[in-house]
């Protein structure tokens, strides 16, 4: 796979994109505190991607298998409203969330980077990983990014479907425009 595959077809029909955390959001490190706190760095770049596909129309849930406190804190930085930890079955945690909505795989996204993550990419319409997810995830998904995980690969996959849905350009126009100079 790709970077050169990004305008997928079906990128354009997706209504809810999901995102794993550790090895997506985050480079995948692990690190805790002497007290036991489990502590995530995220990147600001991809915090601003996620409202900017949120703004555009498109939900975001945060699907992922380990449970912290720092995932949520971030989920409610950011204003996402779904979010699932501790989740076994990825694929069955995005069908629930999609039959809530009346929706189905052919509008949902998801982007994952280990084996367990499998069975919900190829459930979905839209799937992407990062250069160090797993071998057999990175060969199956639609969309590979040139960004690491937690250094931008989230905000390269939000703009990815902006582009397919026609909504970048009106996402960046507040920044762009000769107005917002300083």
């Amino acid at each position: 796979m790709t970077p050169t595959r990004l305008l997928i077809p079906q990128a354009g029909n997706i209504r809810l994109m999901g995102f794993d955390v550790d090895g997506i959001m985050t480079d995948g490190t692990l690190w805790f505190s002497a007290q036991g706190d489990e502590l995530k760095g995220f990147n600001t770049l991809d915090g601003h991607g996620l409202k900017m596909l949120m703004d555009s129309g498109v939900t975001v849930a945060i699907i992922t298998g380990r449970r912290s406190r720092a995932v949520e804190l971030r989920a409610a930085n950011l204003g996402i409203a779904l979010l699932q930890q501790g989740v076994e079955d990825k694929r069955n945690a995005m069908q629930a969330l999609l039959a809530e909505r009346g929706w189905s795989f052919a509008e949902a996204g998801y982007m994952g980077d280990d084996i367990v993550d499998l069975p919900l990419l190829q459930a979905c319409a839209f799937s992407a990983s990062v250069p160090t997810g797993h071998s057999l995830v990175r060969e199956r998904v639609d969309y590979l990014t040139t960004a690491a995980a937690g250094q931008g690969a989230v905000r390269e996959v939000c703009e990815a479907l902006m582009t397919a849905q026609g909504t970048l350009t009106a996402a960046l126009a507040p920044w762009l425009s000769p107005a917002a100079a300083p």
